[in-house]
């Protein structure tokens, strides 16, 4: 597989995680019009048009933060098809059947429909690990929250008010139980094949 030019609409995955407020407006005027008027020609409303951008949005948020997302097509066949594809998932859920998606491959390039499908998949995986997360005691949630944030351990023992040696014990015995919480759960094997 070649490696693939990064696009200069980067400029607003890089905006979205740097909470850049001129490029989220520019976002909302120029690209979300379009997604609103899509969800409403396709069985949905305003209000449900809103909640699939802020899904999309937050998603979006997410990968950038993560330094997983990397633009190679124009943000906006980017974005649509994303927010697209929520909107026919959510469509899916509630009618108990099947929705075709008809996708339209010339307009459509293949760096775009990779990034959704990248999209999705860190999508699933992160749902998976935020359900796995709230299983855990809070003293683990506070634990690894903290871990998450200050790289040192040491900090993050004077934080708890414990020992070092307590915290570095507490947080491998924490980690085990949500890798083994999510190592068993049902969509871990088809989530690590992607």
């Amino acid at each position: 597989m070649k490696k693939s030019k990064i696009h200069p609409d980067q400029k607003y995955i890089d905006g979205i995680a740097a909470n850049d407020s001129a490029i989220i407006r520019s976002i909302y005027k120029n690209y979300v019009p379009k997604v609103v008027f899509y969800i409403m020609n396709n069985s949905g409303d305003r209000d449900q048009a809103q909640d699939v951008v802020q899904e999309i949005m937050i998603l979006l948020f997410n990968q950038a933060k993560a330094n997983t997302l990397q633009l190679t097509c124009p943000f906006d066949a980017y974005f649509f098809l994303l927010c697209k594809r929520k909107w026919l998932n959510e469509l899916k859920k509630t009618s108990n059947k099947g929705v075709t998606i008809n996708e339209d491959f010339a307009s459509i390039n293949e760096s775009a429909l990779d990034s959704v499908e990248q999209a999705e998949q860190f999508d699933e995986k992160q749902q998976l690990f935020d359900m796995m997360f709230q299983k855990l005691g809070d003293k683990c949630q506070e634990l690894l929250k903290l871990s998450f944030t200050i790289k040192s351990m040491e900090e993050v023992a004077e934080k708890l008010n414990v020992t070092y040696g307590y915290v570095r014990k507490k947080k491998s015995l924490c980690v085990g139980q949500l890798t083994r919480w999510i190592q068993e759960a049902k969509n871990f094997k088809s989530l690590k094949n992607n």
